[in-house]
């Protein structure tokens, strides 16, 4: 066998290395996706590409049409199996020439251009849709949406059902449903652009692209987790920011006055997370370790409350303990007690307790002393929260049947309604400039009112703090429990921390 000599081995080596690094260029330039390409025989050769400093996504491509039994458009994907939710907001960009350009999901059995698929789909006119073609080469049909200019697109897959939810931004999903469409269990999935019109190029837009594995219907809730996004929202522009993953579960972020630094619950334990240098630090708790989601930073972030387990005692029990970690100090003498607010004056903590066989709002001293039942309507009342200036306790009550935002003054009189009832709302968090509240909404097809499970859609809404007005949708997540329990504003009140989910194999990358 004829031997390569030094200079020729060299040459492989280089050559080898050339090509990984330019795979891996290739992929760190399509972000979650592993490939793209025009399907079908287009005129114009299409692009893709990733904006790792806006976490966006750039999509140019032509093609005749994604109809009939054929398709031709520039599509970006990645192959998966199982079950799986994709997210995003999708623009087109300029005038363009076709009404029907289209932009959106697609999940196909192959990158044949006559292939099985669906997809969900906005198109340049504002019509949207979900097409889909049941076998190679059949003619595509399709089921159309109430809802036109949508700009928010979901695409969930459940077995072989097919689910598309679409809103304008800011408002309630609309939803339709393909079933018994057996795609195969390795699929492609990804964003497409087609620009109805062979002759012309058209490009689009994506931003917030999420790729969410969800749980199964095996999964046993508070034994089995999945893994956890730690996510930054601009509540403006609703654009999102992956900053952390975790392969278990974390829960509940509070924001330091600092700006800096967030704080969180795994495991039983408290961690703290430097938001410049992506890391993590357990926080020390003493023997206190079964801490759950409600846990409350005092307004000069000085202070942290704990709720934690303690079996012996009832369930949660209230705790504080200095910011810089020690050994906390017990402050109600039974459970369930779950911490959700302090006062301004951080002279009193207010909590949900259990006390006469229903869930109430109670306020206790932060030093310690008698408790103080505020409210008394029978009905699951859950997450108190004071305003800024103290004089009022925001909260979520389900007495009327369907869980919505209260407040009441500071001493419990004066209890309204401030939500309507179309959602089930839970915990509202007051922005620290006193002008908003932030709230974790369900849809009441999927939960029971006095209900806030893992793993489950779920909304981000905002409304001024008067209560006038249309709560905003400012995030659409997969999540639920333990997403946004605690109060999580930045402190410049433009931002809010939460936890988005996803089994561990399909983690969002961090954004940086």
């Amino acid at each position: 066998m004829k031997r390569l000599n030094v200079n020729s081995l060299l040459a492989v080596v280089c050559l080898t290395l050339a090509i990984r690094t330019n795979l891996l260029a290739q992929n760190s330039k399509l972000g979650v996706f592993t490939g793209h390409g025009d399907i079908g025989a287009v005129l114009k050769p299409g692009s893709a590409s990733y904006d790792p400093q806006n976490h966006t996504y750039e999509l140019a491509g032509s093609g005749y049409n994604v109809w009939f039994d054929h398709d031709e458009f520039h599509y970006l994907w990645k192959q998966m199996k199982g079950d799986f939710i994709l997210y995003t907001r999708a623009e087109l960009l300029g005038k363009g020439v076709d009404p029907h350009r289209k932009v959106g999901w697609m999940v196909r059995s192959s990158l044949d251009p006559k292939s099985a698929h669906i997809n969900a789909v906005t198109h340049g006119d504002g019509l949207t849709s979900l097409q889909y073609r049941k076998t190679t080469g059949a003619n595509t049909e399709e089921v159309r949406s109430k809802l036109t200019h949508a700009d928010v697109i979901q695409l969930e897959r459940k077995g072989n059902t097919y689910t598309m939810r679409v809103a304008k931004f800011g408002e309630p999903f609309v939803t339709e449903q393909v079933a018994d469409l057996p795609l195969g269990d390795e699929v492609y999935v990804g964003l497409f652009i087609g620009s109805h019109n062979k002759d012309v190029l058209e490009k689009g837009v994506f931003r917030d692209v999420r790729i969410s594995v969800p749980a199964t219907d095996a999964l046993v809730p508070y034994r089995d987790y999945l893994a956890s996004n730690l996510e930054i929202l601009d509540v403006t522009t609703g654009n999102r920011q992956v900053i952390f993953n975790h392969p278990k579960s974390i829960q509940a972020p509070n924001w330091m006055p600092n700006g800096k630094t967030l704080l969180y619950n795994g495991d039983g334990n408290i961690y703290t997370f430097n938001m410049a240098k992506g890391q993590q630090t357990q926080l020390n708790t003493g023997e206190v370790k079964n801490n759950n989601n409600d846990h409350v930073l005092s307004f000069d972030g000085k202070m942290l409350g704990l709720s934690s387990g303690v079996k012996e005692l009832g369930g949660s029990i209230v705790y504080t303990v200095p910011v810089t970690g020690g050994n906390p100090k017990q402050i109600t003498p039974k459970g369930p007690s779950y911490l959700h607010g302090w006062s301004p004056d951080k002279k009193t903590l207010v909590f949900t307790g259990s006390r006469n066989g229903d869930y109430d709002i109670y306020s206790v001293p932060s030093a310690g002393g008698p408790e103080v039942r505020l409210t008394e309507a029978k009905g699951l009342d859950d997450g108190p929260e004071y305003t800024p200036d103290g004089k009022y306790i925001y909260f979520n009550s389900a007495r009327t049947g369907t869980m919505q935002i209260y407040r009441m003054k500071a001493d419990g009189s004066e209890e309204e309604a401030i939500t309507s009832g179309e959602f089930h709302d839970w915990f509202p968090h007051i922005s620290p400039d006193g002008k908003w509240i932030v709230f974790l909404s369900f849809l009441k097809e999927e939960v029971k009112a006095d209900e806030h499970p893992f793993y489950k859609h779920v909304y981000l809404r905002m409304l001024p703090i008067s209560g006038q007005g249309q709560p905003k949708v400012i995030a659409y997540i997969y999540g639920g429990q333990g997403t946004i329990n605690t109060p999580s504003w930045s402190p410049d009140s433009k931002r809010v921390a939460f936890i988005s989910n996803t089994a561990e194999s399909s983690m969002s990358p961090v954004e940086k």
